[in-house]
C-alpha cells in the first residue's frame, strides 16, 4: 500500500481542513536514545513533539567508518535531539530554517492539543504515531549529496542515472492522530555514475511544506487521520478555517504531500501525491534534488491528478485522470509526446465517488476499477471511524473506454464482483478482448486500518469486449504487491513481473518474479530471493541492460530496490539480475544513513537527467 493521499478530502479543503500536531523545532544533533514518544508501550501522548534529525555527512564526502560500520548503526536507531538554538537560524547543509512559533501559532496549538488529547486521541494502531512511526518508519532529515560505498560487485554501466524512490516523512513528529499516508513527501535518489553513488535525501518543496517549515510548526491538516469522527472533523475544521482567516495558509495554492511517486514524460520530472498538482523536480550535476514548483500544466490541470500516470515509452504520451467526491466522480485525460495536456474527459457513468488510485492502460483502451472502497459519511458520524471507507455491498466493476476517447459515449462497465485494486501491473489488448494484471486485495476492509492483515492475490482478468465475458485467473497465491515490469512493455502482453512479498504489509520481506505466460492456475513465480532475517525493502524497479535495443529479452536487465536491515541500523542499494533464478545479487551499495520505507520509485537515465 502507498499513499493514496485521496481527492476526495481534496476536493472539500477550506471546510475540513486541520492540523493534528503540535510542534517545536530542534537542531540537528545525534543522542543514542530512543525517544520515548516512539515507545510502543507509553500510556499517553502528553510530550511535546520533537523533530527527529540526523546529522547529515558534510556535501560529497565519503562517511567514516564509525558511521557505517554494524556496530555504529546498530547502537543508535533513532537519534534524539537536544536544546534548540535560536530561532531563524538556517542549517546550509540541509536548507532548513530553525524558527520559533509566534504567539498566534502557539495559541492554535494549545487548541490543537486540547483536540489532540480530548477529543480525538490517537486510540486505534492505525492512527498511533508511536506504532505508525516505529522502526525504519520513523522520519530523517534531509541529506546533501554524499557518496556511497560499493560493498559488493560493481554497477552496471545501464544504471548510469538515478534511482529516486518517494515516501511519506514527515517534518514534524505528529502528537496526535497520524496514519502511514500522512507524512511529507521526501525523494530519495542515488544518483550513479561509472560505477560511483550518490545518496541525496530531500523534501519535496510543497506548499504545504515550505508554509510549515517559515512559521515552524504544523499548519495544514493530516488528511487520513484527521476526520475520525464527527467531533473531531467539526473542531479540527473549526481550527483550519481560523487559521485561514488568520492568513496562516491558503488552501487554493494546495494541501498536497507530493509523497507518493515519480513520472518523468515532457522532459519533465514530477513528484505526485494524488490530493494536489504534481510539482516538477530536477536533479543537479552533483546529485541535488531541488524542487522547481507546482505544475499547471499552462493552466490546463486545474485540480489534482492520480499519483499513478501511465508513460507510453514508444510515444512519450503520458494517461492520467482525477477522482472526487462531487461529480464527475471520475475524469480521464493524456498528456501528448510534449507534456501538453489535452482536454478533459468527465465520465458520468460512475454514478458514485470511488476510490480510484491506479488505473491500467492498452494499445487500444484505458481500463479503470470502480471498488468496493469509498465514501462512508456514516462510519465517520456514527461509527467514529473514517469518511473513506469499504461498502461489502457494492459491486466492483471495469470500466473501459477507448485510450484516445473525446467524450464517454463508448465507455463500457463489466461486473468483477470482489475485485479490488490499488494498484494496477499491466494491460494489454488480445483481439476482442482487454486483459488487466492486477493484485486484488481479498481482505478490502483492512485497506485504510490494518494494512498489516491485508492479502493481495495478483489476478490476470481477460473481459471479451463482444460477449461481455470476463474471466478471471489467479497468478500467484502469496501475498505480493508493488508489481512492476519491464517500463517498454506497459500497455503490450508482458509476460514477466517483479512483485514485492508483503511480510505483513506495509513491510517488504523479498521479491518475485512471475511468468505470466503460464497456463491457468499454475503458481507463476520462477524466481525470488528473500532479504534476510529483519531486512524489508520497498517496490522492486526493473532496469534494462539495453534499453534501445527492441531485440532485447524482456527479462534482460536489473531489479533494483532500497533494503534496510533492522538488527544492523544499515541501508543497502541492491542491484539483482533479474534473469537469474535466485534474482542474484550483482552490486550492492551501503548507505551513509538509513532510508526510511516508503512508497514508488523511478530510474531515470542519464541522458534525461540531462534534459531537466
Amino acid at each position: 500500500m502507498d499513499a493514496s493521499s485521496s481527492s476526495f478530502l481534496s476536493a472539500i479543503q477550506t471546510s475540513k481542513l486541520l492540523t493534528g500536531t503540535m510542534a517545536m523545532t530542534i537542531p540537528k544533533s545525534a543522542v543514542t536514545t530512543t525517544p520515548s514518544f516512539l515507545s510502543r508501550h507509553l500510556p499517553s501522548l502528553n510530550v511535546s513533539s520533537v523533530r527527529i534529525e540526523e546529522k547529515p555527512q558534510n556535501s560529497t564526502t565519503r562517511p567514516t567508518t564509525s558511521r557505517t560500520s554494524r556496530h555504529a548503526s546498530s547502537t543508535t536507531t533513532l537519534p534524539a535531539a537536544t536544546k534548540p538554538t535560536p530561532s531563524t537560524r538556517k542549517s546550509p547543509a540541509n536548507d532548513r530554517r530553525v524558527v520559533e512559533p509566534n504567539q498566534l501559532t502557539m495559541m492554535f496549538n494549545v487548541l490543537e492539543g486540547v483536540i489532540n488529547n480530548f477529543i480525538d486521541p490517537p486510540l486505534r494502531q492505525s492512527v498511533d504515531p508511536r506504532y505508525v512511526l516505529s522502526d525504519n518508519f520513523a522520519p530523517v532529515d534531509e541529506l546533501p549529496p554524499t557518496e556511497c560505498e560499493v560493498i559488493h560487485g560493481s554497477l552496471p554501466s545501464c544504471l548510469d542515472g538515478a534511482y529516486i524512490r518517494n515516501g511519506p516523512n514527515p517534518q514534524y513528529l505528529p502528537r496526535g492522530p497520524y496514519h502511514l499516508f500522512d507524512g511529507d513527501g521526501m525523494l530519495h535518489s542515488i544518483r550513479i555514475s561509472q560505477g560511483k553513488a550518490t545518496l541525496c535525501s530531500r523534501y519535496v518543496k510543497t506548499y504545504k511544506y515550505t508554509m510549515e517549515r517559515d512559521a515552524g510548526a504544523p499548519l495544514l491538516p493530516n488528511v487520513f487521520s484527521g476526520f475520525n469522527g464527527l467531533a473531531a472533523s467539526a473542531a479540527r475544521g473549526a481550527l483550519s478555517a481560523a487559521r485561514i482567516l488568520a492568513g496562516q495558509f491558503n488552501p487554493a495554492n494546495g494541501i498536497g504531500l507530493a509523497n507518493t511517486s515519480l513520472a518523468y514524460f515532457g522532459n519533465r520530472l514530477y513528484a505526485f501525491g494524488e490530493s494536489d498538482l504534481p510539482y516538477a523536480v530536477r536533479l543537479t550535476s552533483n546529485g541535488d534534488i531541488e524542487t522547481l514548483g507546482r505544475h499547471d500544466f499552462d493552466g490546463k490541470l486545474l485540480m489534482s491528478m492520480t499519483a499513478h500516470p501511465k508513460v507510453d515509452l514508444e510515444t512519450g504520451e503520458a494517461f492520467a485522470f482525477r477522482y472526487g467526491p462531487v461529480p464527475p466522480f471520475l475524469t480521464y485525460f493524456h498528456f501528448d509526446g510534449n507534456g501538453n495536456k489535452q482536454p478533459d474527459v468527465p465520465i458520468f457513468s460512475m454514478t458514485r465517488p470511488s476510490f480510484l488510485h491506479d488505473f491500467g492502460i492498452s494499445s487500444k483502451y484505458a481500463i479503470f476499477a470502480d471498488i468496493q472502497i469509498g465514501m462512508n459519511p456514516m462510519e465517520m458520524i456514527f461509527g467514529g471511524g473514517s469518511p473513506v471507507g469499504s461498502d461489502p455491498a457494492k459491486v466492483s466493476r471495469l470500466g473501459i473506454i477507448p485510450r484516445y476517447a473525446t467524450d464517454e459515449s463508448e465507455m463500457k462497465w463489466f461486473d468483477v464482483p470482489g475485485f479490488n485494486i490499488i494498484h494496477a501491473i499491466n494491460a494489454w489488448d488480445e483481439e476482442d478482448a482487454v486483459v488487466i494484471l492486477a493484485p486484488n486485495i481479498l481482505s478490502v476492509e483492512h485497506t485504510m486500518e490494518r494494512l498489516d492483515l491485508i492479502h493481495a492475490l495478483v489476478e490476470k482478468v481477460r473481459i471479451d469486449l463482444k460477449t461481455g465475458i470476463v474471466t478471471r485467473n489467479p497468478v500467484s497465491a502469496r501475498n505480493l504487491d508493488f508489481g512492476m515490469i519491464n517500463p517498454a512493455y506497459l500497455g503490450k502482453k508482458n509476460r514477466f513481473v517483479y512483485a514485492a512479498i508483503g511480510d505483513p504489509m506495509p513491510k517488504i520481506s523479498g521479491v518475485v518474479k512471475l511468468d505470466v505466460s503460464k497456463g491457468e492456475r499454475q503458481e507463476c513465480t520462477v524466481a525470488s530471493r528473500i532479504f534476510g532475517p529483519r531486512c524489508y525493502g520497498g517496490e522492486p524497479f526493473f532496469v534494462a541492460r539495453e534499453p534501445e535495443n527492441p531485440e532485447a529479452e524482456e527479462d534482460d536487465g536489473y531489479v533494483v530496490s532500497y533494503v534496510h536491515d533492522e538488527i544492523a541500523g544499515e541501508s543497502k542499494f541492491l542491484v539483482m539480475d533479474a534473469k537469474s533464478p535466485g534474482l542474484d545479487i550483482v552490486a550492492a551499495v551501503r548507505l551513509p544513513r538509513r532510508v526510511p520505507y516508503g512508497f514508488h520509485g523511478l530510474f531515470v537515465k542519464e541522458s534525461d537527467l540531462k534534459k531537466l
